[in-house]
Parts: C-alpha cells; structure tokens; sequence
C-alpha cells in the first residue's frame, strides 16, 4: 500500500509482522499490541526500530511506558467513521511528546488526511483508491477554518469569531447602534 508523507509518496521501510511471523534481523518492524506486550524484552534485545500498532479500541496510555523503546506508533482506522485515532494521535504528540512517527492506517479518506494531520499524523498508509487518485489529481480537499483546536497553531472558528468581535468593538461598532 502506498505510503504518503507531506503530500508525496514515499517507500516504506517498515515491515507489519503479525503475531506468528518471525523477526528478521535489521528490518525495522511494527508488531500488534499483543505481541509488543508478549514480546517487548526480546524485540528491545534485537536492536532494531520497532513499532506497535494500536487498534481502535487500544489507547496509547497502554504504551505509555514503553514510548521511549518505539520509533513508530500506527494507529487504525477500521471505518471512515470511527475516530477515536483522531484523539490517539493527539494524546501521543500533545500530551506525551511522541517525536517517532504517528501513522494512519486502515479506512484512510481523502477528505480526512487534512484533519488528520493537524492531530498529528505524520504518514498515511492509502488503501482506497479513489483516495489515491484525488492525491494523483492535486484535487484540494482544504479546509481554512477548524472548530476543534490542536496544537498546531491553528485558529478555530470560536477564536477567529472573539477576535472578529474585539476588532469591531475597537472600531466602535456595538450592537445598540
């Protein structure tokens, strides 16, 4: 599957490994949280950059120990509509400082990698093709003004309104007039 990052694509070097698979010796891997939990003190021992993926239902405080070992945390999208990885991510980059890679995996949409990445996405791992093809097509998906806040940076809609008002306020504008 392709991988996107900053808008283009870009080889991977991660290798998925599920729960059978053997290690191979300088692959950089991304195990279940199963096998991480399992496996944690052999896959430190090998040396190499290890990831974990977290289903929707896994929360990164499960991992929050074990951060500092981890170069890559992909978190699932299972459906279009479920976006508890949209909180996972933030947690990871705002609240734990995560610098390794935060990737999108799953039902990842064309509409959403925006949103996305302001939570703090890094890379996008596209199984859809139509979503391949508005990439390939430069098709914009931009959207100015964010209800949610993130940390980064951008105003939101609520902030954007308070300015909005204290600019007219200073102009002496009021309602009564």
């Amino acid at each position: 599957m392709p991988l996107i990052k900053d808008g283009r694509q870009i080889a991977d070097k991660w290798t998925k490994l599920d729960n059978e698979a053997e290690v191979s010796t300088g692959a950089s891997i991304i195990v279940s949280l199963d096998r991480w939990n399992s496996e944690k003190e052999t896959l430190t021992g090998l040396g190499l950059e290890l990831g974990v993926l977290l289903e929707s239902n896994e929360s990164p405080e499960l991992i929050e120990d074990d951060l500092n070992k981890l170069s890559l945390i992909a978190l699932n999208f299972p459906a279009f509509g479920d976006g508890r990885a949209y909180s996972y991510a933030r947690i990871l980059k705002e609240r734990y400082e995560f610098e390794g890679e935060v990737r999108a995996v799953g039902d990842v949409l064309y509409d959403q990698i925006q949103l996305m990445q302001r939570c703090g996405f890094d890379t996008l791992e596209i199984e859809s093709d139509a979503t391949l093809r508005s990439l390939n097509r430069n098709k914009s998906a931009d959207v100015n003004v964010f209800y949610q806040p993130t940390g980064d940076g951008e105003a939101t809609a609520s902030s954007l309104r308070k300015r909005l008002i204290e600019s007219h306020k200073e102009l002496g504008y009021n309602k009564a007039s």
